[in-house]
């Protein structure tokens, strides 16, 4: 049977569902950047490993990059994962609900679809929705008391607002 992404991420969430904290926990640090019901929906999970797909179906779809072992967060759909020493991290916390916010105005199929197109043609770093979520948390934390509307930002930058 052909991996299936969509299924994984469906599964996996559903595995991690017990051990999932929600992002209200951190409304007063990032009160201001996200509104109270995306604090509210979206969801981390702190472990040792990121979940991971299979290795040979990613190979396959050319997207080794994804597994790296240096990755220290891992977004998907509303809930996102965290390495321990990332969990202490606000801009990490920042970084992957920039990704919630993009997962819930794409849509999962469509986010899926795109984010793993612009890895495959830009790379990892260089991807546009990561490029994206890399300069809003630099943003962020040059300045974490100048608050700015993180969610209306990237809806903009998408090109829905």
């Amino acid at each position: 049977m052909p991996f299936n992404p969509l299924e994984w991420i469906v599964s996996t969430n559903a595995h991690y569902q017990p051990q999932r904290r929600p992002c209200l926990e951190l409304k007063a640090q990032l009160d201001g950047f996200f509104s109270d019901e995306l604090l509210a929906s979206a969801g981390f999970v702190i472990l040792d490993e990121l979940p991971s797909p299979p290795r040979a179906q990613v190979a396959a779809l050319g997207l080794d990059e994804l597994l790296s072992p240096s990755a220290m967060g891992l977004t998907l759909a509303d809930t996102y994962y965290l390495k321990p020493p990332a969990a202490g991290q606000l801009r990490v916390h920042f970084h992957e609900l920039v990704h919630v916010v993009q997962w819930q105005a794409l849509g999962t199929a469509r986010f899926v679809e795109r984010y793993l197109q612009e890895i495959r043609q830009h790379g990892y770093r260089q991807a546009p929705l990561e490029q994206m979520a890399y300069e809003l948390e630099h943003r962020f934390a040059l300045n974490p008391g100048s608050h700015f509307d993180a969610q209306a930002r990237v809806l903009s930058l998408l090109g829905l607002y």
